[in-house]
């Protein structure tokens, strides 16, 4: 592999992702970043599954932005498809950025739709992304 091609890996490569997974996109509109949903496509060798697709997948990266609705709902409505020990990655614009979500709502909102925030990645200049990983199940 080219050290071109490695290093456009590498916004994919922080959120985890390998080849072969099965990564739904949802939130999706013409803000997002084309460079980093185009990674996250070569490093798992297939398109991003849509919103219309109801496979089970292994992560979410979902693009969401101040007035897009409820959070915990949509939060809620992203497990639907997510595999057990799946994550969802919540990508929203960083700050001074329209669209920019507090990170603190998300880390309030979350564990009312059963998840909690792991870790933030620096992937995009406009978008910051977010780690949600289900409770764990007693």
């Amino acid at each position: 592999m080219s050290d071109a091609v490695s290093a456009n890996l590498e916004p994919a490569k922080k959120l985890g992702f390998k080849n072969e997974d099965l990564i739904q996109e949802l939130g999706y509109d013409d803000d997002v970043d084309y460079d980093l949903r185009d990674s996250i496509e070569d490093l798992i060798g297939s398109e991003l599954l849509t919103e219309e697709d109801h496979d089970v997948v292994d992560a979410v990266v979902f693009w969401w932005r101040n007035g897009d609705g409820d959070l915990v709902d949509a939060l809620m409505d992203s497990l639907n498809c997510l595999d057990e020990g799946g994550i969802v990655w919540l990508l929203t614009p960083k700050q001074g950025r329209d669209g920019h979500v507090s990170p603190a709502l998300i880390q309030q909102e979350a564990p009312s739709a059963g998840l909690h925030v792991t870790t933030t990645e620096g992937v995009s200049r406009d978008w910051s992304a977010i780690r949600l990983a289900p409770r764990k199940k007693n």
